[in-house]
């Protein structure tokens, strides 16, 4: 019988408030080819030690990953389960791991920082270390052991060392799935270790079905902007229909469209608002980056030099992320935004 591992707080960054969380969710919505990927390795008993999982924020990546621990966990490398990965909502497995207490399943994320009570900013070394003990473990009745860790573009360097060592001698019968927004940050020999499942923004007739079924009273006209200000996240999606979402994706848009003379009086006016709003900061840098990687991926093949707005992107999340993390001043954030954007433009022209 596998003990335990010990109890640790997991704080849901990644769940929208009135829908499942990733690990609750039993339909994996698009990505066909990347599951059936998984699933051949699986059931011919024959997957990697590691799993990478890519793609932008909201898309999946989280519930690919609790759909191939379930199976792994209930039925093990084997071709016992059905050949879509699935697992009965109704099992103790998939009970256990909605209610986070499968001890054959350990999720790593950033915590709670137990001096200050804030979200920590990066994934640490500690965290990645319990990796040993949780793999050093005696095996379940299912005989396998799997980890998650979201995302494993928030560890830091000691962290990703940790990591490296753990990849270079992989335990029997266990599996490391990474989730990574941004897979560039991670050690490329982090990468060389593992295969890679790349996750693409979800296509709009899927987008379209999945925002029929959670969101039964809006009307089309609803979900059809749902679709188009999402840019293939479902996860963004469902943010934009509550609360203030739409308001804040126009607010992206806008600050992208005025890059080069941006209204600083309204953007602080902005900002302050954002302040008094929950989550207001983490959800504007969401949809924010979203709008703006839609755009690049819309130029991509126009010959455009897209390199200073994909720097510009990728600046955009480092500085939400921190700021999120550190709760610091909406003003100085927006402001930031304002100029990495108005750099951009200068330099490359609109996108």
């Amino acid at each position: 019988m596998a003990k335990r591992a010990r109890s640790v707080e997991i704080v849901e960054t990644d769940r929208v408030e009135g829908f499942a969380h990733p690990r609750e969710a039993a339909i994996l919505a698009g990505h066909a080819d990347a599951l059936a990927r998984a699933a051949r390795a699986i059931r011919r008993g024959r997957p990697p030690q590691a799993w990478l999982i890519t793609g932008p924020p909201g898309i999946g990546k989280a519930t690919l990953a609790y759909r191939i621990a379930r199976y792994l966990l209930a039925h093990g490398a084997t071709a016992e389960g059905p050949d879509d990965l699935s697992v009965p909502d109704n099992s103790p497995v998939a009970q256990q791991v909605a209610a986070g207490s499968h001890p054959g399943l350990l999720v790593l994320k950033r915590g709670i920082n137990p001096e200050t009570g804030k979200l920590m900013t990066v994934l640490s070394v500690g965290e990645i270390r319990r990796l040993g003990g949780f793999f050093g473990m005696t095996s379940g009745a299912g005989g396998w052991r799997v980890a998650i860790i979201d995302t494993a573009d928030d560890m830091n360097e000691a962290a990703a060392n940790a990591l490296l060592k753990l990849l270079e001698e992989p335990p029997s019968r266990a599996m490391l799935l990474l989730v990574a927004n941004v897979p560039g940050r991670l050690l490329p020999t982090i990468r060389s270790r593992c295969q890679r499942l790349e996750l693409r923004p979800l296509d709009e007739a899927t987008m379209e079905a999945q925002l029929k079924r959670l969101l039964p009273d809006a009307d089309a006209k609803q979900r059809t902007s749902l679709v188009r200000l999402s840019g293939g996240s479902l996860g963004l999606a469902l943010k934009l229909a509550g609360g203030e979402g739409t308001e804040l994706a126009a607010e992206a848009d806008r600050l992208i469209d005025r890059a080069t003379s941006p209204d600083v009086s309204a953007l602080l006016a902005f900002a302050d608002k954002l302040s008094r709003m929950t989550d207001g900061l983490e959800d504007f840098g969401a949809f924010l980056t979203q709008a703006l990687a839609e755009r690049i991926r819309a130029k991509a093949g126009s010959g455009a030099r897209l390199d200073r707005w994909v720097a510009a992107w990728e600046a955009l999340n480092r500085s939400f992320a921190r700021s999120t993390a550190l709760h610091l001043d909406p003003r100085q954030t927006v402001l930031g935004a304002a100029r990495t954007l108005g750099d951009a433009a200068r330099r490359a022209g609109t996108v």
